[in-house]
């Protein structure tokens, strides 16, 4: 049991000013708390997303309300500065942070565990269980909290969807629109969340190559309110079924099953399954004998993490590890470079395709020489697998479907290469307008 003085010494430590009524911080308190932190530790970049949580925090505490309402706002804030932990360690923003809410959760006797206002409370109607139904029957949509754009609150802005596509040898688009080819053989997580897991597994494509494909795609959606059941959806090659592993093709018996749904758009080809209850699209395909996958998810539901997980191998979301990744520039450098040795030999590659012959291959169904076409040229180079032109193709289609931002349908080479260069761009403008934002605030709160 800590002692006054010890407890006043973690506050001093924390960065926590006194308190008001029952110990809450007043609005003034932690907007000058806030001041102060923007402006000695400017260092904290866009990556460190440290700040929002303390805004979001602050903005839910202005106002006082019940006891129980500021441990729920207090639990959100701790849950969402554990998920900084990987941007924001070492950071004296985030320990300080950390520190302060220890301190507020002994002050007002929180329990770590219980409800959190993150993502979105959406406040269940009284169930209502209509009788078991089977798929085949009329069934209605379900409560509003059902329905993930309905469910949200009036005036809010409209959700923002991420997108991520998997496929070919196997390349990645990940949520933050960062491109990656990598090798990942065996099981690897794509998405992790409170709403649904996501797990591919990649086989080489030739033996004794490093270039793997996807044979395997299995997707768990998790029981939700009145809405749907536990709900499993397993593909291999040859085998893309139109309905869950048990059989259904919706969320089960509940009230709002039919907001989860497996529909079949090619036999044996195409799986679209919408889950309206989280605002979610996943296509699967099977092109040739591997699959792809691609999904458009609220940027809320991306980061709606289990508590004490911070996602690190999840490729959708981090990207694949550095030591799985493969430099395919210089792949398609040293592919260029032996096309121009043997022009006058008339000599294919290892898998039957030139450099030349490849980019003619995959000029075909796709005209515009992005990431997605170099990812087909490098296929056909590394495997000679024909499959891949189309695999590279419904991607992209995908991305046109499911992509919220008609800008960012293409990535070219010279996006990724200017990534470093904008990232510093970006961190000397945070620090210029986090210390405008200091400046802004101390003069408000005077």
């Amino acid at each position: 049991m800590q002692s006054p003085r010890e407890r006043s010494t973690v506050r001093a430590r924390a960065g926590w000013m006194v308190m008001g009524e029952r110990g809450r911080p007043s609005a003034l308190e932690v907007c000058r708390v806030l001041a102060v932190l923007f402006s000695l530790f400017p260092s904290v970049s866009l990556q460190c997303k440290i700040l929002k949580c303390n805004s979001e925090f602050w903005a839910s505490t202005s106002n006082a309300g019940p006891e129980e309402e500021f441990c729920t706002a207090l639990r959100a804030y701790n849950s969402c500065v554990r998920r900084t932990a990987r941007t924001c360690r070492g950071d004296l923003t985030y320990h300080s942070a950390q520190h302060g809410i220890e301190d507020l959760m002994s002050q007002h006797n929180c329990s770590k565990e219980g409800p959190t206002s993150h993502p979105r409370t959406r406040t269940p109607l009284p169930p209502a269980p209509p009788p078991v139904m089977t798929d085949s029957q009329e069934r209605s949509d379900g409560p509003e909290v059902c329905h993930y754009e309905r469910s949200l609150p009036r005036n809010t802005a409209p959700p923002n969807y991420t997108h991520c596509g998997f496929f070919g040898d196997p390349h990645l688009r990940t949520f933050g629109d960062d491109f990656q080819t990598c090798k990942v053989e065996g099981a690897w997580p794509l998405i992790h969340n409170k709403y649904l897991s996501v797990q591919v597994t990649n086989t080489p494509v030739v033996p004794g190559s490093f270039a793997t494909a996807t044979s395997k795609l299995t997707i768990i959606f998790k029981n939700f309110q009145e809405c749907v059941d536990q709900k499993m959806y397993h593909a291999e090659t040859d085998e893309l079924p139109a309905a869950f592993a048990d059989g259904s093709k919706n969320g089960g018996d509940r009230y709002g099953a039919n907001t989860l749904r497996v529909v079949e758009k090619v036999p044996g080809q195409h799986v679209e399954i919408q889950a309206r209850y989280i605002g979610t699209t996943i296509v699967v395909r099977q092109v040739g004998r591997y699959l792809t996958f691609a999904v458009r998810m609220p940027e809320e539901v991306v980061n709606s993490v289990e508590e004490g997980d911070n996602q690190d191998l999840y490729l959708c979301l981090h990207g694949c590890p550095a030591n799985q990744r493969i430099d395919f520039r210089n792949f398609r450098a040293r592919a260029a470079e032996a096309h121009s040795v043997s022009r006058t030999r008339s000599s294919t590659g290892a898998h039957g395709f030139t450099y030349q012959s490849a980019k003619t291959k995959c000029k075909e169904r796709l005209p515009v020489e992005d990431l997605y076409f170099h990812s087909c040229v490098f296929d056909l180079l590394s495997s000679g697998d024909i499959n891949f032109t189309m695999a590279a193709y419904y991607a992209f289609e995908d991305v046109k479907m499911l992509h919220s931002n008609s800008k960012r349908y293409h990535i070219f080479e010279k996006d990724a290469e200017m990534n470093g260069a904008e990232q510093k761009g970006r961190n000397l403008l945070s620090v210029f307008l986090v210390n405008l934002l200091a400046v802004l605030l101390w003069t408000v709160c005077l």
